[in-house]
């Protein structure tokens, strides 16, 4: 997806404005969450796959050598957008249900009646892994037209031991992070969700662990409870994985004093989250993952963002790409739903998907920057001024992306 141009020098020169979050702590909460800075007629310029210099046009010396130069007269720069929470391995569709809850059927009713994520993993058990590779690249391309250069994605479409594995496999393959959610639902064939987990503990974790990197949960209402998720994410960190939870997605089950007592790396959703549970996260360091686009998909009330900000909790936005609640691969729309939904500001909302959904993966020292010594993930915005990011509502925003110092092929 991307040419041998990343292979020498790389400078992108005569940038209308590039911007970059300023914060100087991580992950940025409060009034740092909003700060970025902005440089007018700017240039990047890559080796390798590295970030060697950032600043005005004025400042930039001649260059000896072989130097491709990529022309960003009239467009803006920014971080390469980083998406932390996805699911974007899974075989098949649900647009039947799309179409059932269309005409009112609600998510939670068409889970109890053995749709929703069980329908998924139906499907994805009966792909082999190829497929799955395959499907996670063909993702992985959607994300990038979308100006995403790093994401995220979670297993838990498999909820056996073949599937999972394969799955974390082909997230690994297809250049994704991998987290493992064996905790997603509970499959069929087990009796109850206390059973589900000791065997996803006994068989799954140990391989698994070789694979992920994290571990999440889905702490809900018909999934997993408090209890439960405790015995296997402190199975899991024990394991070395890092650990999240999905949390307050419809009902507030204990997510957050679990993910604060377990010192989590995120707690992700919080579409009822209350006032408690704010406060809660902001005297944490534990991250609010805010995903508006599954709130939207689902006709459900917006996480409280500003409630977090203004309280001082840390918090990214993530876009739930998944088959069943959130169909959406574009960070661009979630930052717009950000700003007009959310009550967050444009810069914040940058802040949001670049650097602190970095360190969401473990990867602010190296991304969410266009700082020198920063990985080369670089989107370059068809538009005269960054904020169009979020005011451009669904447009094709996305002029250029430079992954790790190489022009992607968009296609």
């Amino acid at each position: 997806m991307t040419d041998a141009a990343g292979a020498g020098r790389l400078l992108i020169r005569d940038l209308a404005q590039l911007v970059t979050p300023a914060a100087t702590v991580v992950p940025a909460r409060g009034a740092e969450l909003g700060r970025v800075d902005v440089l007018e007629d700017a240039f990047i310029l890559c080796e390798g796959e590295e970030i060697v210099g950032v600043g005005p046009m004025r400042e930039l010396r001649a260059l000896d050598g072989d130097v491709v130069e990529l022309d960003g007269r009239g467009r803006c720069a920014i971080p390469g957008l980083v998406d932390c929470h996805t699911h974007a391995c899974f075989a098949g569709d649900r647009v039947d249900e799309f179409s059932l809850r269309a005409a009112g059927a609600t998510y939670e009713e068409l889970h109890a009646q053995g749709g929703g994520i069980m329908s998924t993993v139906t499907a994805t058990r009966a792909a082999t892994e190829d497929e799955l590779v395959a499907a996670v690249e063909r993702h992985r391309g959607w994300m990038l037209r979308s100006g995403t250069t790093t994401f995220e994605a979670k297993s838990g479409y498999g909820l056996d031991r073949e599937t999972e594995l394969a799955s974390l496999h082909a997230i690994r393959t297809a250049g994704g992070v991998a987290t493992w959610l064996g905790a997603h639902a509970v499959p069929p064939e087990f009796d109850g969700a206390n059973a589900y987990v000791e065997f996803a503990l006994r068989e799954v974790l140990p391989d698994a662990a070789r694979l992920a990197e994290a571990a999440d949960v889905f702490v809900e209402r018909g999934a997993f409870d408090a209890g439960q998720a405790r015995r296997y994410l402190t199975a899991c960190r024990d394991a070395g994985l890092t650990v999240r939870l999905h949390g307050d997605q419809f009902t507030e089950r204990g997510a957050i004093p679990l993910a604060v007592e377990l010192r989590a790396r995120s707690v992700d959703h919080l579409e009822a989250t209350g006032e408690d549970g704010v406060r809660a996260l902001a005297r944490s360091e534990v991250v609010g993952v805010l995903l508006p686009a599954s709130a939207l998909f689902l006709a459900r009330p917006m996480p409280p963002a500003r409630a977090l900000v203004d309280a001082g909790a840390a918090i990214a936005l993530a876009t739930d790409f998944n088959p069943g609640s959130a169909f959406c691969e574009s960070l661009p729309l979630v930052c717009a739903l950000a700003a007009t939904q959310l009550g967050l500001g444009p810069a914040e909302a940058l802040t949001a998907c670049t650097l602190n959904a970095a360190h969401v993966v473990g990867r602010a020292d190296r991304i969410g920057r266009l700082a020198v010594g920063y990985t080369a993930d670089v989107v370059l915005l068809d538009a005269p001024d960054w904020r169009y990011l979020a005011y451009h509502l669904g447009g094709p925003i996305v002029a250029d992306v430079v992954v790790a110092g190489a022009r992607a092929e968009l296609g």
